[in-house]
């Protein structure tokens, strides 16, 4: 016969986590940081905090080391990942390749892989990712958590509806986890990287804060306290879709005058009276590299990055952020043409913005950016009240 918990006791277990759970939020927003810092930042006593700590390693999700001596006080410990606990898989989806690795408690990504794609057809691609998941069970066995995928595509209700880069409509990218073995949670690709840049880069200090990412067309996410605001379906932050742009222009996602097509590497074609290039982004890097001894490549480039300024702006009076980052080539357009992006900006911002205008600044991860951001979304996953509670159920049965 088989005893069910009651739904009580469920809940009571469940949340006996709650600490467990904060402790190890606070190791992945500070790697390295020490035990007696956790205690303070989470308002533990010395005791207390031991307890926890010990407990969590006996359960392996966390290992300690003595912290350099500084100075005078009784010794503290750095709280790391423990060697072998909890790990999510973070796969990056974009036009040209697709990347993955794994990321422990920490947060921090290894085991980088990279792959070009054969073919952009659903198909082929997602097999491809397939294998990679399953090449990460292999290796990592019951350590591997979760997969997080974020994807250069539009997501609603926890699904791709449109991948318009990829010449992709509709498509279940579930698919990729095996039969639905490991939880699966999808994200747009430049949603994560803003929450990257909230959670452990570049807007760590803003309480709201707006990412951009320019690539093939613009996306972006306003976090609030290191949370996207996602709209009620998920499909909030699909910015190079406002009408920023030229009426007379239809953007392959079926509206008109979308602001994607004035700030990429399409827009530079246009102004350089050159083919529509094929992947967007590279072009757009390769005119950047010739910027400064090209005259031609420097005036498309003025002309994309004044527009960029100039939408930046709108969104800004919409948004009212502490911190706007900038990740993709949107921060080197902006280096490229400064005085463009800066003149289109300020003379976008409302009167009483232009006083103290909103900081622009680089996104810290870089190209990273959305690979992070899944890597975060997986961990809170795994580090949620439930995924840990299982976790320790799985661990009392794996032991004799």
């Amino acid at each position: 016969m088989i005893s069910v918990a009651s739904p009580s006791r469920q809940r009571a277990d469940t949340a006996r986590w709650h600490t467990a759970s904060q402790v190890l939020a606070q190791v992945h927003r500070n790697p390295g940081i020490t035990r007696a810092l956790l205690a303070q930042r989470l308002e533990l006593t010395s005791g207390l905090a031991t307890e926890i700590t010990t407990r969590l390693r006996g359960l392996r999700l966390l290992a300690e080391a003595p912290a350099p001596v500084q100075g005078r006080g009784r010794p503290t410990t750095v709280l790391r990942p423990h060697p072998d606990g909890p790990m999510v898989l973070a796969v990056d989806l974009r036009q040209e390749d697709w990347r993955c690795a794994v990321a422990a408690i920490d947060g921090q990504l290894h085991d980088l892989r990279v792959r070009q794609h054969d073919s952009r057809e659903p198909t082929a691609v997602l097999a491809a990712v397939r294998r990679g998941v399953e090449q990460g069970r292999a290796r990592y066995g019951r350590r591997l958590r979760a997969v997080s995928l974020a994807v250069a595509g539009t997501i609603h209700d926890r699904h791709l509806v449109q991948a318009s880069t990829l010449g992709w409509g509709p498509v279940d990218l579930s698919v990729v986890t095996e039969g639905g073995q490991l939880p699966f949670l999808l994200g747009n690709d430049a949603t994560l990287a803003g929450v990257a840049e909230a959670r452990t880069g570049a807007a760590t200090t803003a309480t709201t804060a707006l990412h951009l990412i320019v690539e093939v067309g613009v996306g972006g996410t306003v976090t609030v306290d290191g949370r996207p605001m996602t709209g009620a379906h998920g499909a909030a932050g699909e910015y190079g879709h406002l009408p920023f742009g030229d009426r007379t222009r239809r953007c392959p996602c079926g509206a008109r005058g979308c602001w994607d097509l004035d700030v990429d590497g399409r827009a530079l074609a246009r102004h350089l009276n050159e083919p529509t290039p094929a992947d967007p982004r590279s072009y757009a890097r390769q005119i950047l590299a010739r910027v400064n001894d090209n005259l031609h490549a420097r005036q498309a480039v003025s002309a994309v990055a004044a527009a960029l300024g100039a939408g930046v702006a709108g969104l800004v009076n919409l948004h009212d952020p502490d911190v706007v980052t900038l990740g993709g080539i949107g921060a080197p357009l902006r280096s490229a043409a400064a005085a463009s992006f800066n003149t289109a900006y300020a003379d976008g911002l409302m009167a009483f913005h232009r006083t103290q205008p909103p900081p622009v600044v680089d996104a810290a991860h870089g190209d990273k950016g959305a690979l992070y951001g899944a890597a975060i979304v997986g961990l809170d996953h795994v580090t949620s009240e439930a995924a840990l509670a299982q976790w320790a159920a799985d661990l009392r049965h794996e032991q004799p």
